[in-house]
């Protein structure tokens, strides 16, 4: 059932991510001017963008309180795959041959992380010093991200601000993980917990660091880095964190990681995509007037 809901919940994210990057770049305002991040929001492509994030993240939820964070994220990793064909067609993205090689690793190096890696649960507890260990180092990483994201542009700016923005998720994920284990007992019990506002925390700056990559206009490197960044640090923090383990001999171990490097060099190859197609003219509109145009033969 884990892995079930994690696939819908790809597909949630993948479709959300590309109305939501035509909803970015639908408003009037720049990618270094904070206010496209409020114009946003009367964008009725970016609101429905908006819905399917939403859902994914319910379904990823669903998908965590039953399984691992490594099996669960590396799952929801595929809806780069999902989301670059409906870029194709929906913001003119390019869809290269390097597009696809960097799509087909990313799916065989991910089925071979988890048939040979075979990742087993943890805690569900993790101590306090995991905790603050965890979020004194994520929240440094992300803060270096995003001040050298503002530095540059084009896809070396989306890739920082997608890189800082997968940071975030991954965060989200382990606590969302932890968030699961007290849903169900009262509203008090919830906001006086750590978790509720831990998890606001962590969706408010993934909300809008992702935002910043979109707006870019490139959506392969700012969807691969965010992937690739909230992979590898799920996989990280379910180690860490929660004491997963990628499996049950040290023989497997190696074989596991190599899956993991084949899908991370996909997102590699997907984050050198060249920017969208600009739209095509429209001839009728376009084309140059002769002057027999303008004075037809009788």
């Amino acid at each position: 059932m884990a892995v079930l809901l994690a696939l819908l919940a790809a597909f949630g994210f993948a479709c959300g991510s590309v109305l939501q990057q035509k909803g970015t770049l639908e408003a009037p305002a720049g990618d270094d001017d904070p206010r496209f991040l409020v114009q946003i929001l009367k964008r009725p492509v970016w609101l429905a963008g908006g819905g399917l994030q939403a859902a994914g993240w319910v379904l990823q939820a669903a998908a965590l309180d039953r399984g691992s964070v490594v099996v669960v994220q590396s799952l929801t990793a595929t809806s780069l795959v999902i989301a670059l064909p409906l870029g194709a067609r929906i913001t003119n993205q390019q869809m290269s041959r390097r597009v696809i090689v960097g799509a087909v690793a990313i799916i065989v190096g991910i089925v071979f992380f988890l048939s040979v890696g075979s990742p087993q649960k943890g805690t569900s507890h993790p101590p306090p010093a995991a905790w603050w260990a965890a979020g004194i180092t994520g929240a440094a990483i992300v803060v270096v991200l995003a001040r050298l994201g503002r530095r540059h542009s084009g896809a070396s700016k989306a890739l920082l601000f997608g890189s800082a923005a997968g940071v975030g998720f991954a965060l989200q994920a382990t606590v969302t993980k932890e968030f699961m284990t007290i849903v169900g007992s009262g509203l008090e019990t919830l906001f006086a917990s750590w978790e509720i506002y831990a998890l606001i925390g962590t969706a408010v700056v993934g909300f809008v660091l992702q935002q910043s990559a979109l707006k870019t206009g490139i959506l392969a490197p700012a969807m691969a880095s965010s992937n690739a960044v909230t992979l590898f640090a799920s996989v990280v923090l379910g180690i860490t964190v929660f004491g997963e383990k990628l499996s049950n001999g040290t023989d497997r171990l190696a074989p596991a990681l190599i899956g993991l490097a084949v899908a991370l060099a996909g997102v590699v190859l997907l984050a050198g995509t060249k920017p969208p197609r600009a739209s095509e003219p429209v001839p009728f509109l376009t084309a140059p007037i002769s002057p027999s145009d303008l004075h037809p033969r009788k």
